[in-house]
């Protein structure tokens, strides 16, 4: 299986996701649209994974609507997709839902919820990484997977094989540490979940977000 994996920003990279790839047998291709302008086709993408980044969907970048072109290719071809914070936007948008600024900006640790048993062995609840300001509406049909205290549209899935995370489970320690010191003031700035980058930082990554996140790779790998 090809994996092909968009990275937006330097300090948000695959993680987990990576480690998922290799574990499985599978061939990781990774592209970066926002320095290289560089897409794949759907018809040499077997999983897309579509990362977070700083950005948001609306902006005037040229690849953030050839990436939602893509992604709406994949979607007609029912090829699996997983998007993570700006990833899970884009396919929101691709879907014909809007995206807009959230109530609350969700900068650090904070547990998200299950609402539906739509993508089976997921856990009740994870304490998940958040890293935003803004939300997704749920596509037309989907499921909502998970909501947080501050925000109910957290995760969401669609056409039986495409998953929206609003949250981030695939960033092991190495990858929050990596997050932390090169965007740690954006936690400082109005954030309502009222964590510094040091209290960020002492929290230990729960083995769970790993586990779950190979739970939705695995589940899409056959979808």
């Amino acid at each position: 299986m090809r994996v092909n994996i968009l990275q937006h920003t330097p300090n948000e990279g695959p993680g987990a996701i990576g480690a998922w790839v290799k574990e499985r047998g599978h061939k990781l291709y990774i592209y970066h649209p926002e320095a290289f302008g560089i897409l794949p086709k759907a018809s040499e993408t077997d999983l897309l994974v579509v990362l977070g980044g700083p950005m948001s969907p609306g902006d005037d970048l040229a690849w953030l609507p050839q990436e939602r072109e893509l992604i709406a290719d994949c979607l007609k071809s029912h090829i699996p997709i997983l998007g993570i914070c700006l990833g899970a936007q884009q396919i929101a948008m691709a879907l014909g839902a809007s995206v807009h600024r959230a109530p609350h900006k969700e900068v650090g640790w904070a547990p998200v919820y299950r609402q539906s048993d739509a993508l089976p062995g997921l856990p009740e609840k994870l304490l998940a990484l958040h890293w935003h300001q803004d939300m997704f509406e749920l596509p037309e049909g989907s499921h909502l997977l998970y909501s947080s205290d501050l925000l109910d549209n957290q995760g969401f899935l669609v056409n039986g094989n495409v998953v929206g995370l609003q949250f981030h489970l695939e960033q092991q320690e190495d990858n929050v540490r990596e997050i932390v010191i090169n965007d740690g003031a954006y936690a400082e700035e109005g954030n309502d979940l009222h964590q510094s980058p040091a209290e960020i930082l002492e929290q230990e990554v729960p083995a769970a977000n790993k586990q779950a996140i190979y739970t939705i790779l695995d589940y899409l790998s056959v979808h």
